[in-house]
């Protein structure tokens, strides 16, 4: 056989095993991952996913292993579930982010007897320790594997110890949670909902940088496993559009890239009394833009504004897709 042909052959080979590789990669994520047995996926092409940063959100019960006034003394806790219930009812979206909300146990405790007729039975979610505000999914679609990267320490870039070491931290980093969502049986995206470092400082915005690493490496992760991976982040990111961090994250690299679809609009998300800039984001990467329905992030419409206010300082983002 000549080289040539060899050479044909061995690019043959090559291709067929990519293709196989990558045809395969959802069905293995999946295979153990059945569905309930009373469960059949929604018979609509649309999907929408809410992100909200609901504001120190806590029930009633006093978590001993966390010291904290707002988390040991709620105050108004009926009347917050009850408005919030209210806002998810109207909004209904079929995935929801809840940034700075304490448990996984209260979600479905909210979801159970307060929306019981919407469907939403999937929660996904990692608390902190000793520290009440942390990231929640809930979803009327079935939830895969839940990643947990409070164990992960990022750097603080560029801030630097008395040694001259890169400082490192973990303590909010389970406020970044990704989950497998399976939309139908050949629809599913990554959605990763987050809740990353306060503040204006440098100090903050070094922290933030860190965390945003993590999440460019945990994209690439998820796209080397399958290239056409939909990725979805969304949640409080403590970031301006325009802000050094936040460009960082879009421009990634050219495997994990994403796309900000209110780039230079002038919608505003915070404070919710007098929005007045942009720190709560939905951004995708390429593989699901093309199911972004056109103009298809904003912040939530048609509810009452004083009824948001009393809930939190930041205002509902809603993202809707068309899947089909």
């Amino acid at each position: 056989m000549s080289n040539m042909k060899k050479l044909h052959l061995l690019t043959a080979v090559v291709a067929t095993c990519s293709f196989l590789y990558f045809s395969c990669t959802k069905a293995i994520r999946f295979q153990a991952n059945s569905l309930p047995m009373d469960y059949n996926f929604p018979q609509k092409d649309t999907l929408s996913i809410l992100a909200w940063n609901v504001e120190h959100f806590v029930d009633e019960h006093d978590n001993p292993y966390i010291n904290n006034n707002r988390e040991d003394k709620p105050k108004d806790v009926s009347r917050r579930i009850d408005l919030l219930a209210d806002v998810l009812r109207r909004i209904n979206a079929d995935v929801v982010v809840l940034e700075e909300f304490e448990s996984r146990a209260l979600a479905t405790k909210i979801a159970k007897e307060k929306l019981n007729n919407l469907g939403y039975r999937f929660f996904g979610g990692t608390e902190s320790p000793d520290w009440y505000m942390n990231i929640v999914i809930m979803s009327k679609l079935p939830i895969g594997v839940t990643y947990s990267y409070g164990n992960i320490y990022t750097p603080v870039v560029s801030i630097k110890d008395s040694l001259g070491r890169t400082e490192t931290q973990n303590n909010i980093n389970t406020r970044i949670i990704s989950s497998e969502i399976r939309v139908n049986e050949k629809f599913s995206f990554i959605l990763t909902g987050v809740h990353l470092k306060a503040g204006r400082t440098t100090r903050d915005s070094a922290m933030r940088v860190g965390q945003i690493k993590l999440l460019q490496a945990q994209s690439r992760r998820f796209l080397a496993e399958d290239r056409n991976t939909n990725l979805v982040i969304a949640g409080d990111f403590n970031a301006t559009p325009e802000s050094g961090e936040f460009q960082f994250l879009l421009k990634g690299d050219k495997k994990a890239m994403f796309i900000d679809p209110l780039a230079g609009t002038n919608v505003f998300s915070h404070p919710s009394e007098k929005p007045r800039w942009r720190i709560d984001h939905i951004i995708i990467n390429k593989n699901m833009q093309r199911f972004l329905l056109p103009n298809g992030v904003r912040i939530a419409e048609n509810l009452e504004m004083k009824t948001l206010q009393e809930i939190s300082d930041h205002l509902p983002i809603v993202a809707k897709f068309i899947i089909k």
